[in-house]
């Protein structure tokens, strides 16, 4: 009965990941393949306990189950998920399933209190562990490759050039950063654009990194770095810019987002923002929100409107980086793959895998098209300080003329 029952889990969790050229066998030597392909991947469940979750959840559990070691998978990775990807975008879900679904935690609330504990679990890990895989400026979002042969620490410099031209920074104007990380984004404005720039963010440990840096490089009267909530930003500026930040501030609390950038934003002003997106709207990953990003969802570009229309903002230019994220996570799991044992004895093993499919399983959400990446350029409604053309984006002789003012 019990290897009756097993079957039929194992081909029900087979037709929910959409039938991928995968080979799939448990522990009392059960197993299902492709009929018609060699298989690109082999994974070992290790027991029924672990079968019955996959069979009801998979999203859920697998992610678990491969931290843990509940399964063994052998292959690559990234390749793996890009099929359970494009599988699971196929499947049907019966009726249980999107019980369970429905009724599973919903996503932890962005409130003032809730943003600080939900940033807290991922980005106070310790900026010794971030250092081992991001670039040499700590920069943890999608970089620019002019060229896909690029390098990463190059990618990240032009990211932050082609932010910077996208607003039109002159020197001695005002910029305002929300969420501004490791504080990268506001020393690259104040040094090559000549501005200054007030940086709000509610992670400890990232404001001190970013406070001793600003402080080493001579530019700590040009940068103040601010340990506070967004819808504290007091002042006028003459730019906005979030990098990163919109995926953890939750739909419900866009109008109120627009409405502080309304607040303070000058009549002539320009902001972007830089968010992870989706296609359709659908909750983050749920063992990703679970364990890796509490609270955090990536909106439609629909439902990013909400941040823009009711405060009257003109949209100007709308640009998608999937491809780009894509690109920087592949460097990224690289560096991590070869920082593993550091990793290990910073945390466990297990705390290494959670991460590696984190990492893989981002990779594979932007190259299948499940992920996007936009940044999206606006202007107050009544505004006409605005570009005529796109001309300005690419023209980069402008920076070599700001950093002469400098």
């Amino acid at each position: 009965m019990g290897t009756v029952l097993d079957k039929w889990l194992l081909k029900t969790m087979y037709r929910l990941i959409g039938r991928p050229p995968i080979r799939i066998s448990l522990w009392n030597d059960a197993k299902i393949a492709p009929h018609h392909e060699m298989p690109i991947a082999h994974v070992h469940i290790r027991s029924r306990r672990a079968l019955l979750r996959l069979a009801i959840n998979p999203e859920l559990y697998f992610g678990d189950a491969y931290s843990n070691g509940d399964i063994e998978l052998t292959g690559d990775l990234v390749q793996f998920l890009e099929h359970i990807y494009r599988g699971m975008a196929r499947s049907k879900r019966n009726w249980l399933q999107k019980l369970i679904i429905h009724w599973q935690a919903k996503p932890r609330q962005n409130s003032v209190h809730g943003s600080k504990e939900n940033i807290h679990q991922h980005y106070d890990l310790g900026n010794e562990f971030y250092s081992l895989w991001l670039d040499n400026k700590m920069l943890y979002t999608c970089a620019y490759y002019p060229s896909p042969e690029g390098l990463l620490e190059n990618a990240q410099e032009e990211k932050m050039h082609h932010i910077a031209r996208k607003l039109l920074l002159k020197p001695g104007e005002t910029v305002v950063e929300a969420g501004c990380g490791w504080g990268s984004l506001a020393l690259h404005l104040a040094k090559h654009y000549g501005v200054k720039v007030h940086a709000y963010n509610i992670s400890h440990q990232q404001i001190l990194h970013a406070r001793q840096r600003a402080s080493e490089e001579g530019l700590d009267k040009l940068v103040t770095f601010i340990e506070d909530d967004y819808r504290n930003i007091q002042g006028k500026f003459d730019a906005f810019v979030s990098v990163g930040m919109l995926e953890h501030v939750g739909v419900n609390n866009y109008e109120e987002l627009g409405a502080t950038i309304k607040r303070c934003l000058k009549e002539d002003g320009r902001g972007l923002i830089h968010s992870i997106s989706r296609n359709q709207p659908i909750r983050m990953n749920a063992w990703i929100e679970r364990r890796i990003f509490p609270g955090a969802y990536p909106p439609t570009l629909r439902e990013a409107m909400d941040i823009f229309e009711p405060s009257n903002f003109s949209v100007l230019d709308v640009e998608n980086l999937r491809l780009h994220y894509a690109l920087t996570l592949r460097h990224w799991l690289e560096r991590f793959e070869e920082n593993t044992d550091k990793v290990a004895e910073m945390f466990d093993e297990e705390f290494v895998r959670a991460w590696r499919l984190y990492l893989a399983g981002s990779v594979a959400a932007f190259t299948t098209g499940s992920m996007q990446l936009y940044q999206v350029v606006f202007a107050p409604g009544e505004s006409n300080s605005v570009p005529w053309t796109r001309d300005h984006v690419y023209r980069k002789e402008e920076e070599a003329e700001w950093k002469q003012v400098m």
